[in-house]
Parts: structure tokens; C-alpha cells; sequence
């Protein structure tokens, strides 16, 4: 039974589709003002792995995450840098699509952009308007708090708690009702760019945008909305609002992400702007990100240092060692082992249990091993063919033919050195080099296509 932890409830309910094998999922995408962080290398991996398995699990998946590429942080960086808001959105949209692709993100069926949504974002105003759930100013159209039944319910507070502050930064507007009270239409400022509404030159408000998208795209009381768990409030508690504020269904379950806290002294003496997606994406394999997401639960908060990422590198090797001995092999085509696919899935259906998922498969690559080294050859096949169709549910595609450890191109000339040496019948010399290679943990097995390697 799939069950997912809802943030609105706090409860970990059993997964009921709107539609029966279907499922139609929508994620807050970035905001492309700046490069990729590594806040959104957790939050787009949580949602490829949920999707993945979604997928796996014989579910249709319509998956959706928007660009907002207009906004008062990316209006400010075009200013900073002298050119178009356009402009400046695309590159760094680019760039973000680009580092989700070192990733190996699946891209999702729609990636929706703020600016392709204005008049379906001014229907739902106008909607709101009417309903009297929202008023104007001078400065724009603004939501009214006090007029909702319940406003606070994803953050879990009351509007006095809201209200008290609890952290929440609020715009200062005298002409505002409630401090709280959050803008749907910003009216038009000189020098930035605008559209036509009902309430004069303007552009939207952040929130209104996933709104009008998430309805437009996957329709009233679609399965799942997701993002960062530091969007819980203001953004999702706010997009809520205007939905509910229409009389409207939105999301059945809401899935949130941790944070990353990043690195310490050593990490950040290694890699510099480790911050930066891609300068960590440049220094390790991005499979191995992947890895160390992997083995923290989707909600909790994790931590990326140069410990973590060591570890899982060396996790990654592993595997790409199993897969270059297995490559060797002379395997049976068969199904997965069972036993393995259910504790798989078993982990996986609790909240996408990933860590103790991975656990499983790197038990089957151990007993994969053993099969092999006593030569038994169906469970080997079975264990082996777990293992990939499992990787691959989780996003990691194994490599036969690199290994990304420092000393992988001199273990390979040992190995070519050793090959030459049995060629010209000197047998002490090649059984020297496997016992200097077997000291430094590496394993090699001869078969008829040659020799391969893999560390123990």
C-alpha cells in the first residue's frame, strides 16, 4: 500500500488517485533569476525519484513544475546587469535545465513559464474579486486573509500566530487590511515590465502564478503539490488560499522536501562556491549526489560536506565495480528476483522510504557476489537483473567502463601489464601483479573476453 506523509494533515495516508491508475503531480519549479543551488538539486531529485517510482509502479504520471521568470528578484538582477527581464530568465532557465540534466532528471510534461499564464492568472483575480475575497489599492489587488476559513491550516498556525510574526516577513502597505493580506496584482512601477488587467498596468503576484497553472494544466483536485518544505509558508498556504477562496478543489496531498545545509571548512576549502550546483557537479560525479540524496528521507533535512559526498562516492564505485564484473559474466536472461523487488517495494511504498530501499539493493549486490564467486549462475541472474531494473527506478545508471577513483587509469595498466605478461608465459610476473592488486582491494576475473576488475 502506497502511502505519502501529508503536510497539510501531518498524517501518513494511503495514496487514492483522483483517477484510478492515474496521477497528476505539480512541483514549484525555480525561480531563474541566479544558477542552480543546491536546494534545487534536492527538491528536483525528491520529485524525479517520486515520479520514477509513480511510473514504476504502473501509475500514468502528468507530471508539471513552472518557471517563474518574472519576479522582483529577477526584474532587480536584469536592472543590476543591464539587460531585458526576457532575457535574463532565459539564460539562467537554460542553465538550470542544463545542471538538471547532469542530474539526469526526467523533464516533466510541462514546464509552464509566469509569463505564458497572465490571463489565466487575471481570471482567477477577477474570480477572487468577485467573491469579494479580495479588494484593491493603489498598489494592486490584494487577497484578504480574514475572509477565509482557515488561513494558516498548511502552516499549522493560526492567524493570531501568523499575525504575532513567527518569522514571517510581511510588505509594509498602509493601505493594506491585514498585514498578512498578500498580492495578487502588483500595479505598474516605472521601468518594469507589464501587462493589462482590469485593475490597470500591472504584473502578477508570485503565489497566483502555480495557481492558475496547476489548475489549467492538471484540473480541479489533482493528486499531489509539492516543492521545498520552505515554501509551506507563505507560497503554498497562500496558493491554497486563492484556490479555496474560489470555491475550487486544489491538491489532494501536499509533499514537501527538506532543506540542504551545506558543507564545513574542508568541503568549502575543496570546492570554493560549493554552493554552486555546478562547481559540485564539475568536482564529483553527479551520480553520486544522487546517492548521498538518496540515502536521507525526502523530508528530513540533510547535510552535503566533503564527507558525505567521499562516502557516497566510494558507494557508486561499488556498484560500478559490480556492474564491470557482471559485464563479464555469461548471464541468463530471467525476472527479477521477487524477494528482493518486495522489500523494494515495500520500502518505497512507506513515504518513499529511499534509504532503506538502497540498503536492499546493495544487500542483493552482496548476495549477487556470493552467487557468482560459488558459480551459481540463475540466482546470480535473477540478483543482477534486481538490481539494475531497481538503479534505474531510483535514477542511477551504472557505468562497465569508467571508474572515477583517482588510481583507475594505473589499475587498468596493471591489469593490461598483467594480460601481457601471462601472453609471454610469465607466470610469476602476472601472479605478482594480481597479489599487488589484490592488496589494494581490486578483484579480477579472467573470462573469455579478457580480464575484468572490480574492488572488493
Amino acid at each position: 500500500m502506497l502511502c505519502f506523509t501529508d503536510s497539510l494533515t501531518g498524517n501518513k495516508n494511503e495514496f487514492v488517485p483522483r483517477d484510478s491508475g492515474k496521477v497528476s503531480i505539480y512541483w514549484c519549479g525555480p525561480t531563474v533569476y541566479d544558477i542552480p543551488h543546491l536546494g534545487h538539486a534536492r527538491s528536483s531529485l525528491a520529485f524525479d525519484i517520486l515520479v520514477r517510482y509513480l511510473r514504476w509502479s504502473r501509475y500514468e504520471v502528468t507530471a508539471v513544475s513552472n518557471i517563474t521568470d518574472i519576479d522582483d528578484k529577477i526584474i532587480e538582477r536584469a536592472a543590476k546587469e543591464g539587460t531585458t527581464e526576457s532575457e535574463l530568465a532565459q539564460l539562467y532557465e537554460q542553465k538550470y535545465v542544463d545542471e538538471m540534466d547532469r542530474l539526469n532528471i526526467v523533464s516533466p510534461d510541462h514546464r509552464p513559464r509566469a509569463t505564458e499564464y497572465i490571463a489565466e492568472m487575471i481570471t482567477v483575480i477577477q474570480n477572487l474579486v468577485d467573491r469579494g475575497m479580495a479588494y484593491t489599492t493603489s498598489s494592486g489587488v490584494y487577497f484578504s486573509v480574514d475572509k477565509l476559513n482557515g488561513y494558516g491550516a498548511l502552516a499549522h498556525q493560526s492567524l493570531d500566530q501568523l499575525r504575532e510574526g513567527s518569522g514571517v516577513r510581511v510588505e509594509v502597505d498602509t493601505e493594506k487590511k491585514d498585514p498578512l493580506d498578500f498580492a495578487l496584482w502588483k500595479a505598474a512601477k516605472p521601468g518594469e515590465p507589464t501587462w493589462e488587467s482590469p485593475w490597470g498596468s500591472g504584473r502578477p503576484g508570485w503565489h497566483i502564478e502555480c495557481v492558475a497553472m496547476s489548475l489549467d494544466l492538471l484540473g480541479d483536485d489533482f493528486d499531489i503539490h509539492g516543492g521545498g518544505d520552505d515554501l509551506v509558508f507563505p507560497h503554498h498556504e497562500n496558493e491554497r488560499a486563492e484556490c479555496v477562496g474560489c470555491d475550487r478543489l486544489f491538491a489532494r496531498t501536499w509533499v514537501h522536501n527538506g532543506m540542504v545545509l551545506v558543507g564545513d571548512e574542508k568541503m568549502s576549502k575543496s570546492l570554493g562556491n560549493f554552493r554552486t550546483l555546478a562547481e559540485l557537479l564539475d568536482a564529483w560525479d553527479p551520480r553520486a549526489l544522487r546517492l548521498l540524496v538518496l540515502q536521507t528521507h525526502y523530508r528530513r533535512t540533510m547535510e552535503i560536506n566533503e564527507d558525505g559526498m567521499t562516502a557516497a562516492s566510494a558507494a557508486l564505485d561499488r556498484l560500478d565495480s559490480f556492474e564491470r564484473r557482471v559485464t563479464g559474466v555469461d548471464l541468463i536472461q530471467t525476472t527479477p528476483d521477487e524477494n528482493v523487488v518486495g522489500k523494494f517495494k515495500a520500502a518505497m511504498d512507506d513515504d518513499l522510504g529511499t534509504a532503506s530501499a538502497l540498503a536492499v539493493i546493495f544487500d542483493a549486490v552482496r548476495e549477487a557476489n556470493r552467487a557468482l564467486d560459488t558459480e551459481d549462475i540463475e540466482s546470480a541472474s535473477a540478483l543482477v537483473a534486481a538490481v539494475h531494473e531497481l538503479l534505474l527506478v531510483l535514477g542511477v545508471e551504472l557505468s562497465a567502463t569508467s571508474d572515477n577513483s583517482s588510481d583507475a587509469e594505473e589499475i587498468d595498466s596493471l591489469v593490461a601489464a598483467r594480460t601481457e605478461a601471462k601472453l609471454s608465459k610469465d607466470f610469476t610476473e602476472a601472479d605478482r601483479i594480481r597479489e599487488e592488486l589484490s592488496d589494494r582491494g581490486v578483484v579480477l576475473e579472467d573470462g573469455p573476453s579478457g580480464t575484468i576488475w572490480y574492488r572488493s
